[in-house]
């Protein structure tokens, strides 16, 4: 049970893979969308052979290599952390979370890792076609790493395509289609990718919005950032649409998650989305204080979004802890009595089934099946457990959304004024596309926060619990690697920004300016 547990372990181990995954995220938007634009640009200069083309493909392929090196070094801990400091989790679902990995390193990282070589190193090598041909692969073996990747994640999300086996305590996979195609998997996927595309643009933007300040090879840097607002704006489009898609998944599966985005402690029918708000920080679950200090709202469109009707009721966070029987929402206290239950008649069956008892034992695995789904639940001891941290759910969503919005404005306003050719003259807006390139990794880090924290406490939701997924180690030695990678990390970054620095100071042209 909780209060069993090692709370500064689960602390640790969470703000050590927290560390990780953040570095490694500096790195990975950049990659996907970056390569896809090479390839673009690529395509551009085969079609066309414009030798200038190629300058600006080989100087953004430079670009990407080193952002690639990095981000395959941090993302490869990433993954060994599983291992060591969540063997709990990786043993009861190891079974279907191991294969969308394994299909990862197997299938898309050779790919693009096969390819790549021949990207960089074959321009002469080989024929204009097979090397633009390699370019593509490397674009689609890095999305496809994507893919496999959030799959994974998705299905901790919503677990499905399996079912837990309790002879050997582990849950096993039964349709691996169902765990590729949910609909969580393709929405997540779709949704990661596009705005990693858009952070992707908005580093080429801001690199060639500094080259026109500079007065530095305007051609190339012009051609560079018509590309990269095309690619960005269609991309914030697309995750603006497949965000909407996001949000009536979270309210389907993860009400908690959504009422925590909402600051919504009471449901209602008809619920109003929240634009801008201040939360009152008094505020706890079951009391009568006003939940928003400020709020303005759109009228229903939370019930839209999530349900599709105007009028749905949207479940807030006391209808999750308390009940609601009209809507037919079962109260936490009750789930956690389910989940206590299964916990039990899991020990118990185990033990008839080792004393060769069957008729016993098949009774009680019934019983067992019966209350599974609420398996989780039966780890916690308050209902209270189940809510995540609601300001930091909040104002990241809130935030992360109004940060996409103002991304459409400005590729808009950067493409027509670059179609306009005015681009060089507007000195405002070139300094606010290269001062922006930071908020587009605040969106991303911000949507990530919003699904991981938005979970809690669930390492797989309604299953398995964060506290009980965690290996048996000391904190202390979480603690240590925590610091040694949090410096290593740390310094890898500096290197690739000074190494990223030095290649753009050089220019599309290779000529170094001072």
């Amino acid at each position: 049970m909780i209060e069993n547990i090692d709370i500064s372990l689960v602390n640790w181990s969470r703000a050590q893979f927290a560390l990780t995954a953040c570095y490694h995220w500096l790195f990975v938007p950049i990659t996907l969308g970056l390569s896809f634009i090479i390839a673009i640009t690529e395509t551009i200069y085969v079609k066309t052979k414009k030798e200038e083309w190629k300058q600006i493909t080989k100087f953004w392929m430079k670009l990407f290599g080193v952002n690639f090196a990095i981000g395959v070094a941090t993302g490869i801990i990433l993954e060994f952390e599983f291992g060591t400091n969540w063997s709990n989790y990786s043993w009861y679902v190891g079974d279907i979370f191991g294969a969308p990995l394994a299909i990862e390193g197997i299938m898309a990282f050779f790919l693009e890792s096969t390819f790549i070589a021949i990207m960089f190193f074959g321009w002469n090598k080989v024929s204009p076609k097979f090397h633009l041909l390699s370019t593509w692969l490397v674009a689609i073996g890095s999305n496809l790493s994507a893919l496999w990747i959030l799959v994974a994640n998705a299905w901790m999300q919503y677990p499905i395509g399996m079912h837990f086996n309790p002879d050997t305590a582990r849950s096993e996979m039964l349709d691996f289609w169902q765990v590729l195609f949910s609909p969580v998997a393709l929405n997540k996927f779709f949704h990661t990718v596009t705005s990693s595309y858009m952070v992707a643009s908005l580093f080429v933007i801001a690199v060639s919005s500094w080259f026109l300040l500079k007065k530095r090879e305007n051609s190339l840097a012009k051609k560079s950032i018509i590309i990269a607002s095309i690619f960005g704006l269609t991309a914030s489009l697309l995750t603006a649409f497949t965000g909407d898609g996001s949000a009536y998944h979270v309210a389907q599966k993860q009400p908690a998650k959504l009422a925590a985005m909402e600051g919504l402690y009471k449901g209602k029918e008809g619920a109003g989305l929240s634009v801008i708000g201040i939360l009152n920080p008094s505020k706890k679950v079951n009391d009568q204080q006003e939940p928003y200090l400020i709020n303005l709202e759109i009228p229903k469109m939370l019930s839209i979004l999530g349900y599709r009707k105007a009028d749905a009721f949207v479940p807030g966070m006391e209808d999750l802890i308390n009940g609601n029987p009209k809507y037919g929402i079962i109260s936490t206290e009750e789930k956690i009595l389910k989940g206590k239950n299964a916990i039990e008649t899991l020990a118990l069956y185990k033990e008839a089934k080792k004393q060769k008892n069957m008729g016993v034992s098949d009774s009680l695995r019934k019983e067992f099946e019966s209350n599974y789904a609420y398996i989780g639940y039966g780890y916690l001891n308050d209902s209270k457990h189940i809510i995540p941290n609601i300001p930091l759910s909040y104002y990241s969503f809130h935030i992360m959304v109004s940060l996409g919005f103002y991304f459409i404005f400005l590729f808009s306003i950067i493409l027509f004024f670059t179609l306009k050719n005015k681009i060089e003259i507007k000195k405002f807006w070139l300094k606010l596309a290269l001062w922006s390139f930071p908020l587009g990794f605040v969106a991303s880090m911000l949507g990530w926060i919003v699904a991981e924290v938005g979970r809690q406490p669930w390492a797989i939701q309604d299953l398995l619990p964060t506290a009980i997924a965690t290996s048996q180690i000391e904190s202390s030695s979480v603690q240590l690697t925590f610091w040694i990678f949090a410096a290593l990390f740390t310094i890898l970054l500096i290197a690739e920004i000074r190494i990223m620095l030095s290649q753009i100071k050089l220019g599309m042209k290779g000529e170094q300016h001072v």
